[in-house]
């Protein structure tokens, strides 16, 4: 999952900067802000022992994938994506998802 985030975030960020610039602030970097917190709470879920807190991160982090996905479908839809950067970007999000939703029920969490 964290090579994937990576991958995820070594594309994103190129993409974001090249928003125009009306929607930079209001789109380019809350985008940018719900992958970081993605990270985060996926690096804190590793790292914490307790699995109450370690759930908790997770579900966090599920929350934070969401917003990404409609950020990024809203990108498309505005055009500020192209077809296939989109399709790149829905791809890996997806792989995400789904290696975070194994996660979670692993640690026996509902959700995905």
């Amino acid at each position: 999952i964290f090579a994937k985030l990576y991958d995820l975030l070594r594309w994103l960020l190129p993409a974001t900067t090249k928003y125009s610039r009306e929607y930079r602030f209001s789109l380019a970097l809350p985008t940018q802000e719900n992958a970081f917190l993605l990270q985060k709470h996926l690096v804190a879920a590793a790292k914490l022992q307790n699995v109450r807190d370690s759930s908790s991160h997770l579900r966090r982090a599920d929350i934070e994938l969401t917003l990404l996905r409609y950020k990024i479908r809203l990108a498309r839809d505005l055009e500020l994506l192209k077809p296939g950067s989109y399709e790149h970007a829905s791809r890996l999000i997806d792989e995400i998802g789904r290696l975070l939703g194994g996660w979670m029920k692993k640690q026996g969490i509902g959700g995905k």
